[in-house]
């Protein structure tokens, strides 16, 4: 009876034992499901994996080791940094107007109404880090860099041999600077778990670009509506630094900052922009 009494025990053990073991398992299995839920972003992506090639049309897409990424858009406000020296012959003989406006206001924006647009069509991410309460990734790609200066005062670029920038006899309702880049920009990011579903996104990093175009767009009652693509002393590349801040899927914010000078020679301007992104994760 001691040993039929000490069988039932030990089998009782055992099953208790057992029954332990598979509740751990449900439990981690749930916790699992849990994080890989929280872990999906929502945008169109392609995913490249150990497991194969994955493309997003759900709007649910759990994060791979590399990702392609499309239609990123920052849309944002231009100002202007202006470090040049006005007391030069370079910047003198540049600008062709009255002495006692030869500074720094002489470029004073709307600022309102002087925007950045940048647009991302395709960018490629690598995973550097994959934990679960924190993501690291490097990206790069291609797309477009645009700005757009709204000048208040009534002043006017000239592409001469020698370029120069003058007062104008007219008054503007619109005085307007466009430029175009090619631009490759390199950034690292890295989200951190702030609870579930809920990332904080940080990064930095640097374009470098290509001037694809740079124009001017002036509306005057004495002479309409009058458009002059040119050079207007404008260097041909540019780098900027970037950064970007923001809760995942919900908002981003960006900054960028020039540090070339727009021209190349005579003004040492340097673009400063700020905005919100839209698209990506």
């Amino acid at each position: 009876m001691m040993m039929c009494l000490f069988s039932a025990t030990a089998n009782a053990q055992e099953e208790k034992e057992r029954k332990s073991v598979a509740i751990k398992a449900k439990a981690k299995e749930r916790n699992s499901d849990r994080h890989e839920k929280s872990d999906t972003a929502k945008h169109k992506s392609i995913a490249i994996g150990t497991d194969g090639i994955h493309i997003n049309d759900t709007g649910k897409f759990v994060e791979k080791d590399f990702e392609v990424e499309f239609s990123i858009v920052d849309v944002g406000i231009n100002t202007l940094v202006d470090k040049t020296d006005y007391t030069t012959s370079a910047a003198q003989g540049f600008l062709n107007v009255p002495s006692n406006v030869k500074n720094a206001n002489l470029f004073s924006l709307q600022t309102g109404r002087s925007w950045n647009v940048n647009v991302w069509p395709i960018v490629v991410k690598a995973r550097l880090v994959n934990g679960g309460s924190q993501r690291v990734h490097v990206s790069t790609g291609v797309g477009l860099q645009m700005y757009n200066f709204r000048f208040s005062k009534d002043i006017s670029y000239l592409n001469n041999t020698n370029p120069e920038i003058f007062m104008d006899t007219v008054s503007f309702s619109k005085n307007k600077l466009g430029l175009t880049y090619l631009s490759v920009p390199l950034a690292l990011t890295a989200k951190t778990r702030m609870g579930k579903d809920l990332w904080l996104v940080y990064g930095i990093g640097v374009t470098g670009g290509y001037r694809l175009s740079s124009w001017t767009k002036q509306i005057s009652g004495a002479r309409g509506k009058v458009k002059n693509h040119d050079g207007f002393n404008f260097n041909d590349f540019n780098a900027c630094l970037t950064g970007e801040i923001g809760i995942a899927s919900y908002f981003r914010i960006y900054a960028s900052y020039q540090v070339t000078s727009l021209h190349k020679t005579a003004l040492d301007q340097h673009p400063f922009c700020i905005g919100l992104r839209f698209g990506g994760a």
